[in-house]
């Protein structure tokens, strides 16, 4: 598929260089935004401390770069003081273990690394709410019976603690909550809440939240990105057809809802206005689900959803990539919640890294989350 595809090659071979370079400057720190051209560092506990390892590892996987592997191991090691202080943490602990821990032993064997991610593995199982079958997230105390749709991509450091220690009970809770996902939060149009509140006595639904969407019945992009992506790797890791037909659902909905440059607004739902918010990274995110969507179909179906992730990632390389020196960031115009408005059409880590993922499974390579 890829012989009319150079334009990959020449993103990946540019995408590689600019790393090495931001490498020098940022080196173990943990970016979040860049803010005028320079990438911030994010507190220890923060939710994004993960993307900047994996960014290395996934060049690390395919060039060797020791520069980048050393890097990457140092910022696992400074996470150390999230992982042992506890406190904090909250229910992102995937995110964070996934592209550092699992990464660094999946790709080194390092018996560390594995103790690191069991370790945040169970943090992460000690958060479930057994009567309502939901991982809580946020640590608020109006907060006890909530869970959000971001959750599902933490999933995958369950799936592989079971796959690890040959112990299934990791695998039942992770299973447990994407059943949740799949019958409270994806609405019958494949769109999805972003935050679905529950008793947390009884387990029983008692409404939504807004969250980081335009409103609680609208349609958050980069939570439909969530959908796609985390819905695709729970099937990957258990083989369940419920999760690869809640997976294409919300594909169905983010394609059908693109504009003509395939790339989202923040919110599929939200009115038109003037100079419409986009969101790079919620397509960045959501073409590298479509690609496991397109491994996962029949062979009738893979054109659909390999076409819609290579359409989306030609488009982030053409239209929103920044390779002039003055921007660190790989992707621009991403925007982390509309309310946050100094946080609007801005790089973000997390969309740099699912672009270059995407990059690299067009190119060969495996998602860092199986």
């Amino acid at each position: 598929m890829l012989q009319n595809e150079k334009w990959i090659f020449e993103a990946w071979d540019r995408t590689v260089q600019k790393v090495k370079d931001n490498s020098k400057r940022i080196g173990d720190k943990f970016p979040h935004v860049s803010i005028n051209g320079k990438y911030d560092s994010a507190d220890i506990r923060w939710w994004t401390n993960g993307y900047w390892p994996g960014l290395l590892w996934l060049i690390y996987r395919d060039n060797g770069d020791e520069a980048l592997k050393e890097i990457a191991m140092s910022c696992e090691e400074k996470l150390d003081e999230a992982l042992y202080g506890f406190y904090g943490l909250g229910h992102d602990v995937g995110f964070t273990w996934i592209m550092s821990a699992v990464a660094h032993y999946k790709t080194q064997k390092n018996e560390d690394s594995k103790r690191r991610a069991l370790i945040a593995a169970s943090y992460l199982a000690s958060r479930f709410n057994i009567n309502g079958r939901f991982i809580r997230a946020w640590d608020m105390e109006e907060a006890t019976g909530w869970a959000i749709i971001d959750c599902l991509m933490n999933l995958p450091l369950l799936y592989w603690a079971s796959e690890a220690e040959k112990d299934d009970r990791f695998k039942f809770i992770a299973m447990a909550h994407a059943d949740t996902v799949l019958k409270e939060f994806i609405r019958a149009d494949g769109s999805t809440y972003h935050v679905v509140c529950f008793d947390p006595e009884t387990g029983e639904r008692t409404g939504a939240l807004q969250g980081q969407g335009y409103a609680q019945e609208s349609a958050w992009s980069r939570g439909v990105a969530w959908a796609v992506y985390g819905m695709a790797i729970s099937y990957q890791h258990t083989g369940e057809k419920r999760y690869l037909e809640g997976a294409k659902k919300a594909a169905d909905y983010f394609i059908a809802n693109l504009p003509d440059d395939y790339v989202p607004y923040w919110d599929f739902k939200a009115p038109l206005e003037e100079e419409m918010i986009r969101d790079s990274s919620a397509a960045a995110c959501a073409a590298s689900g479509l690609l496991e969507i397109s491994d996962s179909v029949e062979a009738s179906e893979k054109s659909v959803y390999y076409n819609a992730a290579l359409k989306i990632t030609k488009s982030l390389y053409e239209n929103y990539s920044a390779w002039d020196e003055e921007e660190e960031g790989l992707l621009v115009k991403g925007t982390v919640a509309y309310s946050h408005k100094p946080q609007v059409h801005i790089p973000i880590i997390y969309g740099d890294f699912y672009f270059v993922e995407t990059l690299a499974k067009l190119k060969g390579q495996k998602s860092l989350y199986l």
